[in-house]
């Protein structure tokens, strides 16, 4: 029988000791699971790394010396352990027998003394652990110190808000194909099939789900009818303005999910063209347009230089563009584990230089959206701002809008609690000719 929390030890032990990506591994671990076993093994994954810097906190306090590199998976089942303890309805005896019990499935039975006593140290001190970690922005907040900082002198007051949204699970939204069926016909689908879901109030295709479920029990998703997608994210589509005719590029498009919005939104364009470095993530493209039976023209190539372009001018390009991903780190919990402060500026330099590149490709009077999961101004407004006080013939296009707030460049979206993830968006047109 599989230990589960031997499992998610093996995963973020991987995570911790190589800076990787869960995605990285977490797939490749799932995939070896029981149907039944999946919820629990990515609950304490997903979980454990969204509590990260809270968590390590304790460890901090619990271990006499840091494990070593090799032993990072006995460091993931002790923070596995403690988030049972604080943030699963996990009883105290059951959390810390079930952690210690895993450590022989690791084949370290040494380990089983130093949980034990370190998870029991926890339960005898937690009221004073606690009242420390409250003292500590980094625990307390449960993120880095650094991101702590750049959040509060971006957002004031409401960065301790932003942080509360990061620590929570993500509600899942649907995009519904209203090429297809409507929005409402679609509701009552759910409806009949028992599932509870609530329209959105800034996409207009938008469903959110009242509780996570299988996505392949979606009614209607093997054949199109609906896609998995954040309600931020939406919002790109209607940003273009479409028209039949169009010649558009998503750049940067993986996993495909604004291509694919494109044209649902419009199924009487020119022309499609989606560009993303990354032929593996390509490929998830390659499904999710075979899955909605669209078509678009794809190219493995990178949006900083014009190697792949064909020099026909684009009417409509949406960019978006590699960032910090700081708005969706509650779907990417790692994030706050892998990204580090001085990411920022090489981030901010790669943005101008691929936006300021891709301007060639756009045809005059043509419109370009620039996009980011960021909530960080280093990367969004800074970033326009700089871009318009060079180009003389980019036009700022204020967004008038009810969601986000308006930035001087640019409208900005911050992560909600049980609503859309940190998302910004600007609009630039190119002079007529």
């Amino acid at each position: 029988m599989v230990d589960i929390r031997a499992q998610a030890a093996l995963t973020l032990g991987e995570v911790l000791s190589k800076h990787c990506s869960l995605s990285a591994v977490f797939e490749q671990r799932i995939s070896t699971l029981e149907a039944r076993e999946r919820g629990l093994f990515q609950e304490l994954c997903f979980g454990t790394l969204r509590w990260l810097p809270r968590l390590q906190f304790f460890t901090k306090s619990l271990l006499n010396k840091p494990l070593r590199n090799k032993d990072q998976d006995v460091h993931a089942l002790l923070l596995l352990g403690l988030y049972q303890m604080e943030y699963l309805r996990v009883p105290d005896h059951a959390a810390i027998s079930e952690t210690v019990n895993a450590s022989r499935s690791l084949k370290k039975p040494w380990a089983s003394g130093l949980l034990n006593a370190a998870l029991r140290n926890f339960q005898r001190n937690r009221s004073d652990l606690l009242h420390k970690a409250q003292l500590n922005p980094e625990a307390s907040f449960s993120h880095p110190l650094w991101l702590v900082a750049k959040l509060q002198q971006a957002w004031g007051a409401q960065a301790s808000a932003v942080m509360a949204a990061n620590n929570q699970q993500a509600p899942v939204c649907l995009r519904v194909n209203t090429s297809r069926i409507s929005r409402e016909a679609y509701l009552a689908k759910l409806q009949a099939a028992d599932i509870p879901a609530m329209l959105l109030s800034n996409s207009p295709q938008g469903l959110r789900l009242k509780s996570s479920v299988d996505v392949a029990s979606l009614p209607g998703f093997s054949n199109g009818e609906v896609s998995v997608q954040d309600e931020a994210a939406q919002l790109s589509a209607a940003l273009l303005e479409l028209e039949p005719g169009q010649r558009v590029l998503d750049a940067c498009c993986a996993p495909g999910g604004k291509t694919c919005h494109i044209l649902e939104s419009e199924t009487a364009l020119q022309e499609l063209i989606c560009l993303d470095l990354d032929a593996s993530r390509m490929a998830r493209v390659t499904e999710n347009l075979q899955r909605l039976q669209l078509n678009a023209t794809q190219h493995i190539g990178d949006a900083a230089s014009l190697n792949w372009w064909d020099g026909k001018p684009f009417d409509r390009i949406l960019l978006d563009a590699p960032c910090s991903a700081t708005g969706v780190i509650r779907r990417h919990p790692d994030i706050k584990l892998l990204r580090r402060e001085d990411d920022l500026a090489k981030l901010s330099a790669l943005q101008q230089g691929i936006l300021s590149n891709l301007w060639h490709t756009l045809a005059p009077g043509g419109i370009l959206v620039y996009a980011t999961c960021s909530v960080l101004p280093q990367e969004n407004s800074e970033v326009i701002q700089a871009f318009v006080s060079t180009q003389h013939d980019a036009e700022h296009l204020v967004i008038n809008a009810a969601w986000g707030f308006e930035q001087a460049f640019g409208r900005q979206l911050l992560p909600q609690v049980e609503g859309h993830d940190g998302f910004y968006y600007a609009r630039l047109k190119k002079a007529e000719a």
